[in-house]
């Protein structure tokens, strides 16, 4: 059976990634692309749909483990009988190097065995391959994929599985290299993998050094970005919203999405928390990404995209998989790519203005998509649509959906009023846009504002509550000082806070159309801190977000959501917008926050919030 969720390691190589247990166990490998078929798939399943097991032969008296630092090299020290053994595992990344996983079995104390077992399952662990020695090497293969294992170790294999073991003494290292090829060709040359570990930790560490995030956790944030680069498919500048597909939301569950795709949504966080940690080059290539998808007629413009802009992410069931602790269906690709949601405008028109905001010059020829985008709202804000959360029981008019029409348009108006001349053409639609944001800001307050309950609400005429409008302060919609603010966040703690963590919506009003429960959703609780800070409640803030901060993994590891009733990380791991929502809430307390959103548009009256006090 698979390990515990928040048992996992991430290693990758800005291509594909792989997940290893405690136990030293490769559970969940895809290669050479984040969405590929997974090789590897006893995360959603058992054994026999791959995995790749080192442990030691001995028993096992203590476990720790870490990354090197600054790197994604993860290092698994096990003491047991008999001495105690290192174990290293790296994708190495940069040149022209081939997709490799490498495992580095290092004696570290006395003499100790070490067992493998190898069992290759392409097309997420349903193909058995065809193994046959060549040239001293194991060539795994069911076409179109194939695997070459070199290793100085003798292994044996028949026609299912390859394993052996290994003796180390303290000094000795012995290397185990999987390198994936396409069936067609010849295997790759061979490559010293001591040599390659050096060059990955330089890499890394040459990577990791240029951040500038110096304030308060300053651990938390960087190792936060350090998963943000790791999730980052290197030849399109994307960042995966997870390196996973079908964790459950709930044990035992049908809440079991894909996430190996691109979401929207996490555009303007992913720049802001690039930016903040000085990664420019990487802020270009994402938004360079970002520009390519979004290209085409506003009304196609779609919440999620593949790797390289794929608008196709047909979902599907594999029905031969059990599921991670039998949570059924397993689900591969994504079918709320075809939602209609208004508040990815929102977030597109947000992350353009928010480029230039941050220096990155203009894309050339944004401007005419980017009014087309703006247009689009003014003719469809009064939709309703399937909301942030991709629910999949009928369209609404979410609230949160209406505040992020209304940032589409205020960021557009921006854009024209800071980064156009005095005399361009485009400033004679300033006020009608102005004009727009204004109705809409209006119709919001009007109809998504409960006096009952002294609280703005999931949707329109709907009782239920939301966390999603903790975040108009940050968006700058209304100031933390509101009494209707501060009325949204008394009702969200009072209803949505449980154990110390807040969920998504009220579970008696779901209206996601499915059965069963679901973690609170930590992006939500990092919501909660950024209004504590902006409220003037730094205390309260600081305690939740180190709430937050302890939930993490001894890597440093956060996945969607968690489970307070059984103290368990749930949902697809490491979750980007977990990270991302980390260091956003990171620079608001420590008062570094890079966006504007805290400050009111030119023109208007609405003041912005307040800035977190000491």
């Amino acid at each position: 059976m698979a390990s515990l969720i928040e048992n996992y390691g991430l290693i990758g190589d800005l291509h594909g990634s792989a997940l290893v247990s405690r136990d030293g166990s490769i559970d969940w490998l895809c290669m050479p692309r984040f969405d590929s078929d997974a090789c590897m798939a006893a995360l959603l399943g058992r054994d026999e749909h791959g995995h790749w097991s080192l442990y030691p032969s001995a028993r096992v008296r203590r476990t720790r483990r870490r990354y090197r630092p600054g790197t994604l090299i993860l290092e698994t020290e096990h003491e047991c009988d008999g001495g105690a053994v290192s174990l290293v595992d790296f994708m190495p990344f940069g040149g022209q190097r081939p997709h490799s996983v490498i495992r580095i079995v290092e004696g570290l104390q006395g003499t100790v065995t070490v067992s493998l077992r190898l069992s290759v399952r392409f097309g997420y662990g349903q193909s058995k391959p065809w193994i046959a020695a060549r040239d001293g090497e194991i060539v795994l293969m069911t076409a179109p994929d194939a695997m070459v294992v070199r290793t100085p170790a003798h292994l044996e294999f028949d026609d299912q599985d390859v394993w052996g073991t290994v003796t180390v003494k303290q000094g000795a290292r012995v290397p185990f290299v999987l390198t994936w090829y396409q069936a067609e060709d010849d295997p790759p040359a061979p490559f010293d993998p001591l040599a390659v570990l050096a060059q990955t930790e330089a890499r890394w560490t040459a990577w990791s050094g240029r951040s500038k995030y110096h304030g308060d956790y300053e651990e938390a944030v960087n190792q936060s970005l350090v998963v943000l680069k790791a999730m980052t498919y290197e030849p399109s500048g994307a960042v995966v919203a997870a390196p996973t597909a079908s964790l459950p939301e709930a044990i035992g569950g049908v809440r079991n999405w894909d996430y190996r795709f691109c979401w929207l949504r996490d555009a303007t966080l992913t720049l802001d928390a690039l930016m903040l940690g000085g990664c420019v080059e990487e802020a270009k290539a994402w938004r360079s990404w970002f520009w390519r998808a979004i290209s085409g007629a506003p009304e196609e413009l779609q919440i999620m995209y593949g790797i390289r802009g794929e608008r196709r992410l047909t979902e599907f069931e594999i029905p031969d998989l059990p599921g991670y602790e039998e949570s059924r269906p397993v689900r591969i690709g994504n079918a709320a790519s075809d939602q209609f949601q208004l508040d990815v405008y929102g977030e597109v028109l947000q992350a353009l203005y928010e480029a230039r905001r941050l220096g990155l010059p203009e894309t050339e020829g944004a401007r005419g998509p980017a009014r087309k985008l703006a247009r689009f709202i003014d003719a469809s804000w009064q939709l309703p649509d399937d909301g942030i959360w991709e629910v999949r029981g009928g369209r609404r008019h979410f609230v949160h959906s209406k505040v992020m029409a209304w940032v589409a348009v205020e960021r557009f108006a921006r854009i024209i009023e800071e980064f156009t001349a005095p005399d361009d053409e485009a400033r004679t639609a300033l006020p009608r846009f102005r004009a727009l944001a204004d109705r809409i800001h209006r119709d919001v307050l009007e109809h998504g504002f409960d006096r009952k309950q002294n609280a703005f609400t999931q949707a329109y005429n709907h009782p239920a509550l939301d966390a999603s409008v903790l975040l108009m302060p940050a968006l700058g919609f209304l100031p933390a000082s509101d009494p209707r603010v501060q009325g949204t966040i008394a009702a969200i703690e009072k209803n949505l806070v449980r154990d110390g963590f807040v969920l998504r919506y009220q579970p008696e009003h779901a209206t996601d159309g499915l059965p069963g429960d679901e973690g609170a959703f930590l992006a939500c609780s990092f919501w909660l801190v950024d209004a504590y800070a902006y409220s003037g409640r730094r205390r309260e803030a600081e305690t939740l977000f180190e709430r937050l901060l302890a939930l993490r993994n001894d890597l440093g590891l956060l996945a969607e959501e968690y489970e307070p009733r059984s103290g368990r990380q749930i949902g697809n791991f490491p979750q980007a917008f977990s990270h991302l929502a980390l260091i956003h809430s990171a620079s608001v307390l420590a008062d570094e926050e890079l966006t504007p959103r805290r400050q009111p548009a030119r023109g208007t009256s609405r003041p912005s919030p307040p800035q977190p006090t000491a």
